[in-house]
């Protein structure tokens, strides 16, 4: 058994997350951590909200609530719509735990004392009408590297350089229109250049990256600044320096924070499991890997940004130095990262109401429905498009009508004929029978190697293929015309019931809730596929702050079956079965379509009143 690590992006707090953000980091980090439990490995899976930032900071003050206020009820939100949809945590904790503020505080010191740490000044933006410093991401101009318009002050999407808000050309608030006035502010910066060489060593070294992952990773290596990773900001983690730590305006960024929550989330699942060392083998073996699912908006933070505050923290950079108490940390195996989904060929913007929010669509569709559309149509490898027609398609002709219906044929023939798992008799045994036994078997290697590669799509379509397959054999087979040979009914059915059960097995980490119950409906007891569950917890270090967390319990041959093909029990009965997929209304496309229409323009509306008062305001 393996350790295995998957670091899943951590959702920004300051709004529910839309099929656009889990298409990205959800769906497919819980494929693979389910699939490396199913090979009987050891998982830990950690996340949890970022909330830290002015961007938090400007929606409280819009809504009139403090910034921890708002955080505590978007964290309730991204807990609730994950755990949902399936996502099997080890632990979803968040960014504003006192546990984090100690392991972040213990990373900067040591990044401080091997010298990859040091002060300098920055241009800031300040708002000329509040007088408070305005976050990067919300000012917006012309990129001056590619000129492209609607650059942020961190970053351009367009050709996916780092930036400051004053370098943009042109540069306006989005807050309210306005241009900010930019100040010299003394700041700490991480020495990036310093950690370039070692970074780029790192790089060359991966193997099996997506390659558009790897190529942008490798470019931003190119032209590498320091970073400054500390704000004029009241809200964040305090900055551990004699004369900043009592400082309420100066604080540690959201971006240099938040990556560390994957260690510190590690951290305080092995502090809640009653051993505190026990995440050291997740991230002090050299031989555990560590998996990060993220989408492409936030590659630059883990495959240079994370990587250069662990070789800064263990003191691997052009300046030497030694790991801190923590260790030496290891550098993530692989930067997994999807590419954008977008919606009805517009780019998701909840600002804009381009969005379909999580807690939405479960409310109206399965679950395994959702997942199972991400999986198969999802931005792996190139940008996809959500489509209400495509999703509608997809559930009805492959879940539906292929699988699902599948399943149900072979279960009430079962349950009609013997009322169990019938016996199978090797003298009715064919070519044909062995034949479709031997391709469910080969395809866990094949669905596994595909998965191993972080191939998704493809091995979806493989067990899809299985699927079509097993459906021929009972098309050829026609076990409801044999009618004077019991043996070789039951031993069709058997193989046919076997096949479904691999096929099954194959499927569960993309369709976790649906397989419990293909599970039960070909006789099995107990937990096919484990759900995971939310608890209420106090904070390990300030029992008055309590907040929801994600956990479960995933453990081979208890709660999580195998990879690899488990034998039907012979006589388990067989009840008669219920529908697994059911079909989706046509109907439904244009009454998705409209509603999105309608509220479409109802933002529209809104949003063009609240710069007209603002405006106002500013003119008064």
């Amino acid at each position: 058994m393996s350790h295995i690590m998957v670091n899943v992006a951590w959702p920004y707090a300051n709004g529910p997350r839309h099929i656009g953000h889990v298409a990205g980091f959800g769906v497919p980090s819980d494929v693979y951590a389910r699939y490396e439990r199913m090979k009987g490995n050891d998982v830990l899976m950690v996340s949890g909200t970022d909330e830290h930032g002015t961007p938090i900071l400007v929606e409280a003050d819009k809504e009139g609530v403090t910034a921890q206020e708002l955080a505590d009820r978007y964290n309730r939100v991204i807990v609730n719509d994950l755990c949902n949809l399936g996502l099997s945590y080890d632990l979803f904790t968040r960014t504003t735990t006192k546990n984090h503020e100690h392991v972040v505080q213990e990373l900067f010191r040591q990044c401080l004392k091997n010298g990859y740490i040091y002060k300098d000044t920055q241009k800031v933006a300040i708002s000329p009408s509040t007088g408070r410093t305005l976050p990067d991401r919300y000012i917006e101009g012309e990129c001056p590297i590619c000129h492209t318009q609607g650059a942020r002050g961190d970053q351009c999407d367009a050709c996916g350089n780092e930036l400051d808000p004053d370098e943009l050309i042109n540069p306006v608030s989005k807050i309210n229109g306005e241009t900010p006035i930019f100040q010299d502010s003394e700041h700490y910066f991480l020495d990036l250049p310093a950690l370039k060489e070692a970074n780029e060593q790192w790089l060359e070294g991966r193997t099996g990256w997506r390659t558009g992952v790897i190529n942008f990773s490798r470019g931003l290596m190119k032209d590498v600044k320091p970073r400054a990773i500390t704000r004029d900001i009241d809200w964040g983690i305090p900055i551990p320096v004699p004369g900043w730590i009592d400082n309420p305006n100066k604080r540690l960024y959201v971006w240099f924070d938040a990556v560390i929550g994957y260690l510190s989330a590690s951290i305080e699942w092995a502090r809640r499991k009653g051993d505190p060392e026990l995440w050291r083998e997740w991230w002090n073996d050299p031989s555990t890997p560590g998996y990060y699912f993220l989408g492409k908006d936030n590659i630059t933070f883990h495959s240079q940004i994370w990587p250069s505050e662990i070789l800064a923290y263990n003191g691997e950079g052009d300046k030497g130095g030694e790991p801190g108490e923590l260790g030496k940390l290891n550098m993530p195996e692989q930067v997994v990262a999807s590419e954008f989904m977008t919606m009805e060929g517009r780019k998701f913007s909840s600002s804009r109401g381009i969005v379909i929010y999580v807690k939405d669509i479960l409310a109206k569709y399965p679950v395994d429905a959702v997942r199972y559309y991400i999986s198969v149509a999802g931005p792996e490898n190139s940008d996809s498009d959500f489509t209400w027609s495509e999703f509608v398609r997809h559930n009805n002709e492959e879940l539906a009508a292929s699988w699902g219906n599948l399943v149900n044929r072979v279960a009430n023939l079962m349950h009609k004929n013997f009322g169990e798992v019938p016996a199978m008799f090797e003298s009715e045994m064919t070519e044909q029978d062995q034949a479709l036994l031997d391709e469910a078997a080969d395809a866990f290697d094949t669905v596994g190697a595909l998965l191993d590669q972080h191939h998704q799509k493809n091995a979806l379509n493989e067990a899809m293929r299985l699927v079509g397959d097993i459906n021929k054999y009972i098309s050829a087979t026609e076990p409801w015309k044999i009618k004077d040979n019991p043996k070789r009914l039951g031993t069709v059915l058997h193989v046919a019931a076997q096949a479904v059960s691999d096929a099954n097995h194959l499927l569960a980490p993309f369709l976790p809730h649906s397989a419990q119950l293909v599970w039960e409906a070909l006789g099995g007891k107990g937990t096919f596929s484990p759900m995971p569950r939310i608890e209420e917890v106090s904070d390990l270090d300030d029992p008055n702050f309590q907040y929801p967390i994600i956990t479960g319990d995933y453990v081979l041959g208890d709660t999580v079956h195998p990879w690899r093909r488990e034998p039907l029990e012979v006589g388990a009965p067989i009840a008669k079965p219920k529908p697994i997929f059911e079909k989706i209304p046509q109907e439904a496309v244009q009454e998705e379509l409209d509603s999105f229409t309608e509220q479409l323009e109802a933002r529209k509306k809104a949003e063009a009143d609240r710069l007209a008062a603002e405006k106002a305001k500013l003119n008064q």
